[in-house]
């Protein structure tokens, strides 16, 4: 043998060894970072954690990558003939390595011609390795080598250990197909708004051709590029006997046509609820582990959260709140305090605080630009996009781009009016619909749990519901005098619209939200009473303090509080706590939680239905929140309350129909920022349209089955008097829309209560006392002795 020959054999042996021992080592994870076999026998690609309505909406998903998955008779066969067809013709005859396209590689690159030999088992090898271990196609040459053989060696294994149906279907569940979209699924419903399983020759011919250049290829960015590389994939099937040329030709006829519909976190249905939903599941992960031991991974392990929210009444919630608040929003901006900004006035303080805490701002100081510098370009003009209410129906419309300084966007932003709407059934605590503001892309504040604020009037009810479980009647006649708390160096001597005098039965004090009525029942029940009766037995999550201020609604309690605490009327004395989940599975459909409604008896059925009968009367003539009525044409029986704080600051609306419960807020996020008349900014103007709104959508949609002729339950032991008298004696002037607002005097911080430290100055006006130091009406109510 030529010494020649025989130095060409061991370079050939010796290099044969050297690849079988690296392919050893590889294998046995002596080298590389092999997956073991039991990762290869379960592979988990990372899945989307998805939030699903109660008809099964996918309402959003929390995702690093955005990825679905399905199983393969849940894949239309146009979308694995196009896949096999252009990526790996030959897929059901080899073993997961195609020798002839991997001995056709040098010959390839010896004309210079550059050709992919990886199968579809090879790609899903690499696909699961991004996956598991974060490794990524490298493109040191070296590096790539042993990629390359590790992929080899993994796709042996996949072919070993799953059916060809198996790979294929894992392959197009972990595939990209751009926007950070992952997955067959999840790409059908994306780019043409349909499952998997329907997608015709062209729309899978178009995913499949993403495959190659998810950018390039992208018909949403590049639609001529786009729709040269669909046709490229219509031709490989045809050419394959995938289809017929018939079919082909019709194919590549047809233009693409997106129904393009991206789940993000800042659009689609309830997306506060989502954010919301998203701190508690992240604390739910932490607190339960999987069968490994490791904790759940919210982004990854494809977790399916069923909740209790209908997404159409979801729709008609966001819808309602933006419809009344387009409108309300122009009569705010005409304010001249708002329009000419003289709002902040004093208040430049928050202005300071805005500029530092934006981005903007954040990013001038990183890149090291001067504090002057800085504050010369917030007040200087720029181009900018600032939320503008163009729709109420189209969200993407309301974005506007205009020029104005920063320090002015930031004036502007502010003075956007936000909202809080929930609606549950009292029943069972579902909660139906959620919206915590007016836009989440702009405003992230959720005022539905997060936000704590004034309820005002909105209070009464459970005044006047410890009223009624100590003996008074809704046709006790109550005095409407002025009223003096010497203890509290506190005195209220008119109703905030300047009426006082005469009497008025309770059930008409509470139609008409007067505020001496109020601070006389607190005065003869005891603010600590009330107060206790309100943290025991209602149970808010915030302490009520035992002031008498409460009875005008001075403590901050978030929506979400008020509603559940509002059960107790609608749900026949029984307070039900708001639930949202219905139950959680993981990826495989195993049922991890599931959650059942949390009740407790807090009054009795008598006295809440007592309760809700006077609640009526304040939907009905004479009641602050008639105009639910005659404006609105809301028929039907309809208990609520409504509520306006000090200045107008912020306005309540809570009402609930046999069948459900809604309330609504309405102010802006700086109380110094409201309206400046009562007509404007009481609660009858500013959160009751909203629940209107949103109660005309239901009772049109027939499928809600939300009955307007639905009655409230009568029970047995009650009598038949008339809950809703508002008959009286009170002078003329007591019957302006909405009594439940009180002075600024009236609105002082709890803090500044207690036993007076200086002598108390005379007031002004102070009625005459008896040696108890209580008003002298007449007639006057007088409560039961208690039992002892």
């Amino acid at each position: 043998m030529k010494k020649s020959v025989k130095i060409l054999w061991l370079t050939v042996l010796s290099l044969t060894g050297v690849f079988i021992l690296l392919l050893l080592l590889i294998n046995f994870r002596i080298i590389g970072s092999m997956p073991s076999m039991e990762t290869l026998e379960n592979p988990r690609a990372a899945l989307a954690s998805e939030v699903i309505g109660d008809d099964g909406t996918i309402l959003g998903k929390y995702y690093q990558v955005d990825r679905s998955s399905s199983d393969y008779d849940e894949i239309s066969k146009n979308v694995i003939n196009a896949l096999v067809a252009t990526e790996d013709v030959r897929f059901y005859e080899h073993s997961g390595i195609d020798p002839w396209g991997t001995i056709a590689i040098p010959f390839y690159l010896a004309i210079g011609k550059k050709r992919g030999s990886s199968t579809i088992t090879q790609q899903l090898a690499l696909n699961l390795q991004a996956d598991n271990a974060d490794v990524q196609r490298s493109k040191n040459t070296i590096k790539r080598a042993f990629q390359k053989m590790q992929e080899w060696l993994i796709a042996v294994k996949l072919e070993r250990n799953f059916t060809k149906e198996e790979i294929i279907t894992l392959y197009l569940n972990t595939v990209p197909f751009g926007d950070n979209v992952y997955g067959i699924e999840n790409g059908a419903r994306t780019f043409f708004s349909k499952d998997a399983g329907h997608l015709s020759i062209e729309e899978a011919a178009t995913l499949i051709g993403m495959l190659k250049g998810t950018n390039l290829y992208n018909p949403r960015r590049n639609p001529v590029t786009a729709k040269n590389r669909r046709n490229t994939v219509i031709e490989l099937m045809e050419k394959n006997k995938f289809i017929t040329s018939a079919e082909a030709t019709a194919a590549k006829s047809t233009p693409i046509v997106l129904r393009y519909n991206k789940i993000d976190h800042n659009k689609g249905l309830a997306p506060y609820f989502r954010e919301v939903l998203r701190d508690e599941l992240k604390q739910w992960c932490k607190e339960h582990k999987k069968s490994d031991g490791t904790e759940y991974n919210l982004y990854r392990d494809g977790l399916k959260i069923y909740t209790t929210i209908n997404p159409r009444m979801q729709l008609y919630a966001e819808e309602a709140v933006a419809h009344h608040l387009k409108d309300l929003q122009k009569v705010f901006a005409q304010q001249s305090n708002i329009k000419s900004g003289s709002a902040w006035k004093g208040h430049e303080n928050f202005l300071e605080r805005y500029m530092k805490e934006s981005d903007r701002y954040q990013n001038m100081v990183a890149s090291e630009i001067s504090e002057d510098e800085i504050k010369k370009s917030f007040n200087t003009p720029t181009k900018m996009k600032v939320f503008s209410w163009r729709s109420f129906t189209e969200p993407d419309l309301n974005e506007i781009d205009t020029v104005m300084t920063p320090m002015d966007s930031i004036r502007y932003m502010r003075a956007i009016l936000q909202a809080g709407f929930m609606a549950m059934d009292p029943e069972s605590g579902e909660v139906k619909a959620w919206v915590g503001g007016p836009d989440f892309r702009y405003f992230k504040n959720d005022h539905v749990l997060k936000s704590k604020r004034q309820v005002g009037s909105t209070f009464k009810p459970f005044l006047y519901c410890y009223a009624i479980m100590n003996g008074m009647s809704p046709g006790t006649s109550l005095p409407n005098e002025p009223v003096s708390f010497p203890k509290y160096n506190w005195t209220l001597s008119r109703n905030s619209e300047g009426s006082v005098g005469g009497n008025i039965s309770m059930a008409g004090a509470l139609a008409k939200s007067l505020n001496l009525v109020s601070a006389y029942l607190i005065k003869q029940l005891g603010p600590a009473a009330v107060a206790d009766f309100a943290n025991e037995k209602v149970g808010f999550s915030v302490k009520i303090p035992a002031y008498p201020s409460i009875c005008l609604g001075t403590p901050e309690i978030p929506l979400y509080d008020m509603l559940q605490a509002y059960t107790m009327f609608a749900a026949r004395g029984i307070i039900t706590k708001p639930i949202y989940i219905t139950r959680i599975e993981d990826r495989n459909g195993n049922i991890l939680e599931t959650t059942a409604p949390e009740k407790r008896e807090v009054i009795s059925e008598n006295e809440s239905y007592v309760m809700t009968k006077m609640m009526e009367g304040v939907t009905g003539p004479g009641g602050t929140s008639a105009r639910l009525r005659f404006r609105y044409g809301i028929k039907g029986q309809v208990a609520g309350k409504t509520g306006t704080t000090n200045d107008n600051t912020d306005g309540w609306f809570l009402g609930f129909t046999p069948q459900l419960l809604a309330g609504a807020w309405v102010g802006c996020e700086n109380n110094f920022l409201h309206f400046s008349t009562t007509a404007n900014g009481q609660g009858a103007n500013t959160g009751l349209p909203i629940w209107a709104y949103f109660f005309q959508k239901l009772y049109a949609d027939p499928t809600l089955k939300i009955d307007p002729n639905a009655t409230f339950a009568i029970p047995a032991a009650i009598d038949s008097q008339n809950y809703t008298d508002t008959d009286s004696n009170l002078p003329p002037g007591a019957e302006a829309q909405d009594q439940g607002n009180g002075a600024a005097s009236d609105y002082i911080d709890v803090g500044d209560y207690g036993e007076p430290t200086k002598p108390a100055e005379k007031p002004k006006e102070k009625p005459k006392e008896d040696n108890n130091s209580q008003p002298q009406p007449t007639p006057k109510a007088v409560l039961p002795p208690k039992n002892n």
